[in-house]
């Protein structure tokens, strides 16, 4: 019997299809994985704030502290990435194109439990890796939802083996992610104001001194220092879709608090 041909619009199924799979079986005796941490995500009063350090590792070698790891996929999707950036970055790439070939062949956006539902299966997709442990991607997600009026951010979070989580308040993953959360925890229950209750600016300089106390126990977080110049990758997710918070903006809002 024929397979069904693929959903209209459902670009992975015609990757696969034309037997284009993004992922493949890596090369013997691969040399060693470079590897991104930290990220991690939390509501503010206007939207969401995605953040992540800069820095890249290979085993105990610092490779950069000038990677980008919190990605635009479309006008009103982010994704932060924690793992190996090859397959991420690759992962961003093919999502990107997904949602772009949904919307214009559809004349429709992709809504948010499909996009949430694509990122699951590209990492399913990229199992043969991660069960051999060169390939490892557990990302973390932030996307419009238009269900509800106005429409408003939501945040998931995966397991490296494609499980998809919601979150009510914050996320965070990557090496360093233990000393954030446990740190946005602490301030969504006790903190005045809470995380959810911040402006822009205060929801910056938290951002920033998150990363720099999780620098403080973790050697594969770093990039962020911002007595030298080195500031995080920041963007934000409204109602009105994505933006980015420039070095200039974080230093000038660091220096006020």
């Amino acid at each position: 019997m024929n397979a069904s041909p693929p959903m209209a619009g459902d670009f992975l199924s015609l990757l696969a299809a034309q037997k284009l799979a993004p992922f493949g079986a890596p090369a013997a005796n691969a040399p060693a994985q470079t590897q991104a941490t930290t990220v991690f995500a939390f509501h503010f009063a206007a939207g969401v704030l995605m953040a992540g350090d800069r820095r890249a590792t290979a085993g105990n070698q610092i490779v950069t502290d000038k990677v980008d790891k919190v990605l635009e996929i479309d006008a009103t999707s982010l994704l932060a990435i924690a793992g190996v950036p090859a397959m991420a970055f690759e992962m961003a790439r093919v999502l990107s194109t997904s949602f772009e070939y949904y919307r214009r062949s559809q004349l429709q956006p992709l809504s948010l439990p499909a996009k949430v539902r694509a990122i699951a299966r590209l990492l399913r997709d990229n199992l043969p890796l991660t069960m051999q442990g060169v390939g490892v991607v557990a990302p973390l997600f932030a996307a419009l939802d238009h269900s509800v009026q106005p429409a408003r951010p939501a945040l998931f979070f995966y397991d490296p083996l494609g499980a998809q989580f919601q979150s009510a308040g914050y996320v965070a993953s990557g090496s360093g992610s233990g000393s954030i959360r446990s740190i946005l925890s602490f301030q969504e229950r006790y903190g005045r104001p809470k995380p959810s209750q911040m402006s822009l600016p205060e929801a910056v300089r938290l951002a920033l001194r998150l990363l720099i106390v999780a620098s403080e126990f973790d050697s594969a977080t770093g990039g962020v220092n911002p007595a030298t110049g080195g500031f995080a990758t920041l963007r934000v997710l409204g109602p009105d879709g994505v933006g980015t918070v420039t070095e200039e903006q974080q230093a000038a809002w660091l220096a006020e608090g």
